[in-house]
């Protein structure tokens, strides 16, 4: 019997080790996939895919199950993949720049600067420094695309409050993408 990924995380939540892993070897192309969304370099949509794996073996236990499993899952994807753009920025900006042209470039410090969704992650962490309240509710709903009433519960936050501020969130960061592009 097929168990679904809900039942597996609540299963694993509770302790049993076995469903733990089936959960880990179900979820992990999900996840990679997911990681993909965020990174355009298959190998650091990779790492991502690794820190999310391990933050959800290590952190299982504290899914309590009030929210739907998928929920706990994309703040994982999200918050990992937004922590290793991070990491990957800070990498690359500790590297002195190449004496000649013709060097190879290291395709793990140029991702940080090729394609739209990259442009995204900068303007999520523009958005965090400037006006942290919103960038929850823009994760949730137009990155994580979960519904409204779930994506506010998420946060913490009423409904209405939610829609506000992702209101206002939209608003901060679409003339930062249009800047890009």
């Amino acid at each position: 019997m097929v168990i679904p990924a809900e039942g597996l995380a609540r299963l694993a939540a509770t302790g049993d080790p076995a469903a733990l892993e089936e959960l880990l070897q179900t979820l992990r192309p999900e996840i990679l996939r997911r990681c993909g969304r965020f990174l355009p370099c298959r190998e650091d949509a990779e790492e991502a895919a690794q820190d999310v794996l391990l933050q959800l073996s290590r952190k299982i236990a504290t899914f309590e199950g009030r929210s739907r499993f998928s929920t706990w899952l994309h703040t994982v994807v999200a918050n990992c993949c937004r922590q290793k753009y991070r990491e990957l920025k800070r990498r690359a900006a500790e590297q002195p720049a190449p004496l000649d042209a013709d060097r190879s470039v290291d395709p793990r410090t140029t991702s940080v600067i090729a394609g739209s969704r990259i442009d995204l992650l900068e303007a999520l962490e523009r958005l965090e420094r400037e006006h942290p309240q919103l960038v929850e509710p823009l994760v949730y709903r137009d990155i994580c695309q979960l519904e409204y009433a779930e994506a506010a519960e998420r946060a913490g936050i009423p409904l209405g409050t939610f829609k506000s501020r992702l209101h206002e969130a939209r608003r901060q960061v679409r003339p930062w993408l249009a800047q890009q592009a």
